[in-house]
């Protein structure tokens, strides 16, 4: 049978090694969702410097005035799509870091709360006699930290799905503006 210092030196230890682990698989998922975000913009910057060499020399190619805008009313749309990909994308790789993120601090955040009610319920077990009200009140800060921390979660979720919601509507009121104006620019 362990000291009640013992269990509580035991427990901050793995704790400690706990967090450091959490910390360490968080910051792996930001430098992947990182690595992601800077692959779409060097693919997209190098993409359209070669798209928009290549239109400024059909541009410059124009005979008269009536092909030089009827040629920039024809290159309104691809850049129009490509935009909204571009965004599409990357909203994309944000809610997928962001996915990795929750999961990865629920499941640490599970794991420490079963371990402090397990350490709570082994002290409880070698309490002396006459410290239940003790013993009580602990269990109720712990209990009032669970329900808190369930409150947390359960908005943190919902401002996240309001973020994507209202990310993925602008995105389609995006789209939906563009493909109204590139059809009236390619009919002048």
């Amino acid at each position: 049978m362990f000291s009640i210092p013992e269990q509580f030196s035991s427990a901050t230890k793995a704790n400690l090694e706990a967090q450091f682990a959490l910390f360490s698989s968080l910051t792996g998922k930001a430098f992947e969702g990182i690595e992601k975000i800077v692959e779409l913009n060097l693919t997209a910057a190098k993409a359209t410097l070669e798209e928009s060499t290549a239109a400024a020399k059909q541009l410059l190619s124009a005979k008269d005035p009536q092909e030089f805008f009827s040629l920039s009313a024809a290159q309104a749309q691809p850049s129009a799509e490509k935009a909204i990909a571009y965004g599409r994308h990357l909203a994309a790789i944000t809610s997928g870091t962001q996915a990795e993120f929750s999961k990865a601090a629920e499941s640490q955040i599970a794991e420490t709360n079963r371990k402090v009610i397990s350490l709570v319920e082994e002290v409880t077990k070698n309490a002396p006699a006459g410290s239940e009200n003790a013993v009580a009140i602990l269990k109720s800060a712990i209990g009032n930290a669970n329900a808190g921390y369930e409150q947390f979660s359960k908005t943190s979720k919902q401002a996240v799905e309001a973020i994507e919601a209202n990310l993925a509507s602008a995105v389609n009121q995006f789209t939906q503006a563009a493909e109204k104006v590139v059809p009236r620019a390619a009919a002048k």
